[in-house]
């Protein structure tokens, strides 16, 4: 009897892991050879670019960043629900300077059969123009991915009904996580995911890829 419950436990495993795997679909080589490119174009201009923190910074020694293996998992589609009511907030950066931002609104990932939002800021830059971001934490947070959070990029449509995708896999770390010269925008509770995006930019361990003039 016990080894019949054990065998039927077993293969309960087995079918669930199988499941999810297909459900986690290939990605095309198009795709991933294109996100390999844009990768290695970030290394080229991170090293080379006069502007990049690691030109601006003599203390910050460059090394090829790290990125989770390409994934469809955190690939998602969601169209962009607007607050009727755009709040303005206070948020603070990493060197404890107040800011303001306004909630555009939020997309709605479903992952694992639950629903979780993500939220778009507008803010407005210091020659008056707007632009639209994305910042969040996640399980990784502090672990393998940069202990601030991690930001996408997102440019709003004009269509209400566009569908956008959202593409953890392009998730990448602000200038902050290279140098202390450069402060961020620190992520909300709000913007807490409440499982792991093991995809996109690892931690650069600053701390760790640093040298004294």
């Amino acid at each position: 009897m016990i080894k019949k419950y054990f065998l039927f436990v077993v293969l309960a495993i087995l079918q669930f892991s199988c499941e999810n795997r297909e459900q986690i679909k290939a990605l095309d080589e198009l795709y991933v050879n294109k996100l390999i490119q844009e990768r290695e174009n970030k290394d080229r201009e991170m090293k080379d670019d006069p502007h990049s923190p690691f030109n601006i910074d003599s203390i910050a020694k460059f090394e090829p960043l790290k990125y989770y293996k390409p994934s469809s998992e955190f690939i998602f589609k969601s169209k962009l629900y607007k607050n009727e009511k755009q709040d303005t907030i206070k948020i603070f950066g990493t060197r404890g300077e107040e800011r303001k931002a306004i909630i555009e609104g939020y997309l709605l990932l479903k992952y694992r059969d639950k629903d979780y939002k993500l939220n778009v800021y507008k803010s407005y830059g210091s020659q008056g123009q707007s632009y639209h971001s994305i910042w969040y934490t996640d399980k990784t947070t502090g672990n393998e991915t940069y202990h601030v959070g991690r930001y996408l990029d997102f440019e709003l449509d004009d269509d209400p009904e566009h569908i956008y995708e959202i593409d953890f896999n392009r998730a990448y770390n602000p200038y902050c996580a290279y140098s202390l010269l450069y402060t961020c925008p620190i992520p909300t509770k709000e913007d807490y995911l409440n499982f792991e995006i093991n995809a996109g930019e690892k931690n650069f361990h600053t701390e760790l890829n640093t040298e004294k003039k």
